[in-house]
């Protein structure tokens, strides 16, 4: 794909117009990164305004915190409880996650099992 004519004539123009840029996204990287005389003193500036502090200090005390928050069971809290084989909750709802069809299925299935033998499906047989 992409061997049309217009496409080649798109990834040129494309190719043409980074050559042009690319002066002006330098001098933009540079000023962004700091390294220009510009960008130094705009930093003065917010230094003077807010205070700076290291990033090893942030990262300490975001350690302490999160082991606080370990410091729980570490189990979410239901509000209702579900049985794991049939995913029933007491008053018998499937999850809201769950499709009909699906829900169907492992009606059928339980059923199945209460009366020992499986309903038969409707549909054509060869």
């Amino acid at each position: 794909m992409a061997k049309s004519l217009r496409s080649k004539w798109k990834r040129k123009m494309r190719a043409e117009k980074r050559k042009k840029n690319a002066p002006k996204e330098l001098a933009r990287l540079k000023q962004a990164l700091n390294l220009d005389k510009k960008g130094e003193d705009a930093m003065a500036e917010v230094q003077e305004i807010a205070t700076v502090v290291p990033a090893d200090k942030i990262k300490k005390q975001t350690d302490v915190e999160m082991g606080e928050v370990e410091a729980d069971d570490g189990k979410m809290e239901m509000d209702s409880k579900r049985n794991k084989k049939t995913l029933l909750d007491e008053n018998g709802q499937y999850p809201a996650w769950m499709s009909q069809r699906q829900a169907k299925k492992l009606k059928t299935k339980r059923m199945a099992k209460k009366s020992g033998q499986a309903k038969k499906k409707k549909g054509i047989s060869w």
